[in-house]
């Protein structure tokens, strides 16, 4: 038999869930939940405590325990990184999924730090190179106004970008059409990329940069993008506070054995 505490926090999440407690809307006062019978004062506080720890509720002294917003960003798949978006327009991959959320943004609202450094393991096999060489680490903090959204870094070969915008530490994206617009201007065209995603609990520091509540998780993204000859250009990892964002892909769905016919 569960404890009390976990009896009413899943009461009170089922109730979250349902509406019956709106984004931003108050939970009762401790006091309020004891007076009416829910159990002791450390049965309820354990209660809010678990909530807190599972997302749903934050809690802060003058305001108590209040359930979080969820309106998440529309974070697109495949249609983020249309090439109509940044090589004939100055809509890069964080912008267009804005657009798509209908919310407003600033270009400047990404940050931006370029140094070169030895590309640790997975960049390293990503990109084909040797142990010890070296690689550009552009990484960037992303921000909705003031609050953090995600911190993505992109590594290069020296090759690819010396001397190219990409390299420049300026706030917002490399210039018009960001990243994928300068390595298409020098020759690299982006044909194709692999994506991997997974959640995890976030490091001590990833908590304090994204401003992640207790218990928030953290989702962790993995790009290689090829050109059409199967170059890498860019090995890129990503991390996304998890609730501040909706994935969605449109795509059509693949008949392999279709296509296999076809080929003969």
């Amino acid at each position: 038999m569960a404890p009390k505490w976990r009896e009413l926090a899943d009461r009170l999440a089922e109730q979250i869930r349902n509406g019956e407690y709106a984004p931003g809307a108050q939970l009762p006062q401790i006091r309020d939940l004891v007076e009416a019978g829910e159990g002791s004062k450390s049965t309820v506080h354990a209660a809010y405590k678990a909530l807190e720890a599972e997302g749903l509720v934050t809690s802060s002294r003058g305001h108590g325990t209040v359930v979080r917003e969820r309106t998440p960003l529309k974070r697109l798949g495949i249609a983020r990184y249309d090439k109509a978006k940044w090589r004939d327009g100055d809509e890069v991959a964080f912008i267009a999924d804005r657009v798509a959320s209908g919310r407003v943004y600033k270009r400047n609202e990404q940050t931006q730090t370029v140094s070169r450094v030895k590309a640790p393991a997975a960049v390293a096999q990503a990109h084909g190179l040797p142990d010890g060489a070296e690689v550009y680490a552009r990484a960037r903090l992303v921000k909705e106004g003031s609050q953090p959204t995600h911190t993505l870094t992109s590594y290069y070969r020296p090759e690819h970008v010396e001397g190219t915008r990409i390299v420049d530490p300026t706030p917002g994206p490399a210039g018009r059409g960001g990243g994928f617009r300068v390595l298409y201007d020098a020759g690299y065209e982006i044909d194709h990329m692999q994506e991997t995603l997974f959640a995890r609990i976030p490091t001590a520091e990833e908590a304090q940069v994204l401003q992640l509540a207790p218990g928030e998780w953290v989702m962790e993204l993995h790009r290689t993008t090829y050109t059409a000859d199967g170059t890498v250009v860019e090995f890129a990892i990503g991390v996304h506070a998890a609730t501040r964002f909706a994935w969605t892909y449109d795509f059509k769905v693949p008949d392999s054995a279709n296509a296999e016919e076809e080929s003969k």
